[in-house]
């Protein structure tokens, strides 16, 4: 396994590699957990496409680093580096459409400026970059429809887009070997954002998105709470069954 902090054979930055893969790899796990529990039918195969969407993506990006397996299932808590957003707990159907719209948004973002340059990235982010439209347009159509719908369901999304605000400053902290315009990405992102909240009759959550504790933690290693009760589940059965084929 290549050093996060080295160069893979292929003059990938493994650091830059490893932050995005992870990224990917938790968020699609995160969104499995929706089977059989989904809202809708409908919702059921929207949200298990993207999760495979995401998971296709962490899977090149892991194996730009070493073992794509050894580094989803062997891996401790403290050596996974993604944002701490994406490993909050589903929630309500709201709170899930919240995490995925901050972070889709900032996603094609990246994705977008990482595709039109002649970077390490380029080919992953020019296929990426279309997929992750899909998620952003799937996220932003709820947060339209929930946001501005009922009573209840307008309350539930703004009460989701609050809880996760303080998450999203992790998004633009520096990560080595990812050379994007952070200030840039993030000017463009409130403006994205904002417009599609208060489309829906949202407010822009007010608390700060950076100088909290998790500011830029995940991406250190220190993850929250139910990130460990997470990664044992979705680890289990490698670890019991070491080395078995399928």
């Amino acid at each position: 396994m290549t050093s996060s902090t080295e160069p893979t054979a292929s003059g990938v930055p493994a650091a830059a590699a490893l932050a995005l893969g992870d990224d990917a790899l938790v968020l699609s796990h995160r969104l499995g957990e929706w089977a059989g529990h989904a809202p809708v039918l409908e919702e059921e195969v929207a949200l298990a496409n993207i999760a495979l969407d995401l998971l296709g993506q962490a899977r090149v990006l892991l194996s730009l680093v070493g073992d794509e397996d050894e580094l989803a299932f062997l891996r401790e808590e403290r050596s996974f580096r993604n944002l701490q957003l994406v490993e909050q707990p589903n929630g309500d159907f709201a709170h899930t459409i919240a995490r995925q719209f901050y972070f889709s948004v900032h996603q094609h973002l990246l994705y977008g400026q990482l595709a039109v340059t002649d970077g390490p990235f380029a080919g992953l982010a020019a296929k990426a970059v279309k997929e992750v439209a899909y998620h952003q347009d799937h996220a932003e159509h709820w947060i339209a429809r929930l946001g501005d719908g009922t009573a209840e369901s307008h309350e539930r999304m703004q009460r989701a887009c609050d809880a996760l605000w303080g998450f999203t400053g992790e998004m633009f902290e520096p990560v080595d070997g990812l050379e994007v315009d952070l200030m840039a990405l993030e000017a463009r992102w409130l403006e994205r954002v904002t417009a599609v909240l208060e489309r829906a009759t949202l407010t822009v959550p007010s608390g700060a998105r950076t100088g909290a504790w998790s500011a830029g933690a995940g991406r250190q290693g220190l993850h929250t709470e139910s990130f460990g009760r997470m990664l044992a589940e979705m680890q289990h059965l490698h670890r019991s069954h070491p080395g078995a084929s399928w």
